[in-house]
């Protein structure tokens, strides 16, 4: 005798029980007549309410007979029961692959390409109805679990469950390899994938392989160049959420963690635990290799990829790899162009903050780290430090093919070239190559070209608003800058300085290969190309090539005859302000003119 069923008119589901059919018409007609008292939360159910308070009350009913571990639904406790069995009773039709009951739903989606959950709000379509229930809380804003330690609140209970295990310090799975630890199984199997280079995700449009799900999600945001995340306050977009939360705190200011010591506050928690130690100054954790000492594993871990060169950060889009992930997410600003840092005077924009700080005293003059031999002054502390080595005569960095010492090792690096003919940088519009990526940079400038800041008095373009506002006095003979020994004045603080050399005899540029030294960078820069007899720019006229581009600049001039410096005298036209300058000096009792 065939057995009865109840058929949904909706979506043809079957049920057993005439009653069964009614509680679940009730999800189509979206009434939800029961509501939890703690949280307000609404269910179209009593069972399903039911089972919701056990989150409030935390109570736990269903208990593992293997290993007692305890569940607040009984379906929870045979899910978890297949941990130990390693059951798989369902397999796909399509690829035969094996799941629990769950699993092969889900799965069998990628197959169908089948979303049939949409959201109300923006329309998005989702494979699975939780996703689209999590989904949801980024419209309402609803966080209904909350932590019973310190009252943060939480739009899902996973994410409770993560938080609250930083109070219990809970970290039960190391790896074997480094010995890391972590909270979850899948956190490990993630990290483990470093040391195997396991890469398990393709991407369908370009085929790279990734280590991981979200950097693989990450990646294809490349492709389709989706923003689904806008600030409220300005409208910017941006593709991940994380970069949008910490854009936020540009607007807010808000510092909500504070040190009970001093006072000090901060907008990370994180940044709250790394400045609490140095009131403690403790230091537990120490390398193996040279003894040095440091107040956090994190530390350490970095440090010891200085002995071992290990380098487990690496970028999707140009597989560039790192190591530290800080120098990563720094480095994907290339990428995405994220600039959200902008300078209230010039309205500059920069991708860090300490960018901006450090450009911020070119407008306030300050220099706070001075030299204590010298008293020198510096704006930056890499500026001191690499100034410090000039009395030290320190070298530190030295060739492994002909033993030259180095005080930086960036200059370490230049210098290398000059031993291999290796030019690992190409342009990607002409494929020309380069031995440097500073000679790339140059000549990438001679394709774009682009200048969108122009003069209101003569139409001059330039690429940088900073470079228009100095050529603005060009036009109105603003000089204020004047040198303390012998009163010349310029209209940039720049030549100023350069100025002021020939006074002091500096010459803080020297090169690295010939030890021959100049006092500014121009002369420095040009003199360097002679050893590298790069020449990135060329005329699009006769086809020379150029150091510079202020050489090719010059060049030009002779294809159009054009002569901008006139002599105020006798108003004679020159191409170029030496030659002005040289012919000044045959008026007699007149000073040339000065930048």
């Amino acid at each position: 005798m065939n057995k009865k069923f109840f058929t949904c008119d909706f979506c043809s589901k079957k049920f057993p029980k005439k009653s069964g059919l009614n509680r679940h018409l009730l999800i189509h007609a979206s009434e939800k007549p029961y509501s939890c008292d703690v949280c307000d939360a609404e269910f179209a159910e009593t069972y399903s309410l039911t089972l919701h308070l056990r989150v409030h009350t935390n109570e736990k009913p269903y208990s593992c007979d293997v290993c007692n571990m305890r569940f607040s639904h009984k379906s929870s406790s045979n899910r978890h029961l297949r941990v130990h069995t390693n059951e798989k009773p369902y397999s796909c039709d399509i690829c035969n692959k094996q799941f629990k009951k769950d699993g092969l739903r889900k799965h069998f989606q990628i197959h169908t390409n089948e979303k049939p959950y949409s959201c109300d709000i923006c329309n998005k379509k989702f494979s699975h109805r939780n996703i689209l229930k999590k989904h949801l809380h980024t419209h309402t804003n609803k966080k209904p679990y909350s932590c019973d330690t310190c009252g943060k609140e939480f739009s899902q209970k996973r994410y409770l469950n993560l938080h609250s295990r930083i109070h219990s310090n809970e970290k039960l799975l190391s790896c074997d390899i480094c010995n890391k630890q972590f909270c979850k199984k899948d956190g490990l199997m993630k990290h483990f994938r470093i040391h195997t280079k396991e890469k398990p995700y393709s991407c369908d449009v370009c085929y790279k392989n990734f280590s991981q799900k979200c950097v693989l999600d990450r990646h294809f945001l490349t492709h389709t160049h989706e923003k689904p995340y806008s600030c409220d306050i300005c409208n910017k977009k941006f593709s991940r959420k994380g970069n949008l939360n910490e854009h936020l705190y540009t607007h807010t200011n808000e510092r909500p963690f504070s040190c009970e010591v001093c006072g000090i506050s901060y907008s990370h928690r994180k940044n709250l635990k790394r400045h609490y130690q140095t009131h403690t100054h403790e230091k537990p954790h120490s390398c193996d290799i040279c003894t040095k000492q440091f107040s956090r594993q994190s530390e350490l871990n970095r440090h010891y990829r200085t002995h071992t060169n290990e380098k487990p950060y690496f970028c999707d889009i140009c597989n560039k790899y790192f190591s530290q992930k800080c120098h990563l997410n720094r480095h994907y600003l290339i990428h995405t162009h994220e600039k959200p840092y902008s300078c209230d005077v010039c309205m500059a924009q920069f991708s860090q903050k300490n960018k901006l700080t450090i450009h911020f005293r070119r407008h306030t003059n300050e220099k706070p780290y001075s030299c204590d031999i010298c008293s020198n002054q510096f704006s930056q502390k890499d500026e001191l430090n690499i100034h410090f080595l000039r009395h030290t005569n320190e070298k530190p960095f030295s060739c492994d093919v002909c033993s030259k010492l180095f005080a930086r090792k960036c200059h370490l690096n230049t210098h290398l070239w000059t031993h291999r003919s290796e030019k690992p940088y190409s342009c990607y519009m002409c494929s020309k190559q380069f031995s440097q990526r500073g000679a790339l940079n140059r000549h990438f400038c001679t394709h774009i070209d682009e200048k969108n800041y122009s003069c209101d008095l003569c139409s001059k373009k330039f690429a940088h608003k900073g470079h228009l506002n100095d050529h603005y006095r060009t036009h109105t003979n603003t000089k204020p800058f004047s040198c303390d020994v012998c009163g010349r004045k310029f209209a940039l603080k720049s030549n100023l300085n350069v100025h002021f050399r020939t006074h002091t005899g500096e010459k803080p540029y020297s090169c690295d290969v010939c030890n021959k030294q100049f006092s500014h960078t121009f002369s420095f820069n040009r003199h360097l190309q002679s050893h590298t007899n790069e020449r990135p720019f060329s005329c699009d006229i006769c086809n020379k090539h150029f150091f510079l581009k202020w050489d090719l600049k010059k060049h030009f001039l002779t294809h159009t005859n054009e002569k901008p410096y006139s002599c105020e005298v006798c108003n004679k036209h020159f191409s170029r302000k030496d030659a002005l300058n040289k012919h000044f000096g045959t008026h007699s009792n007149q000073e040339p003119y000065s930048s």
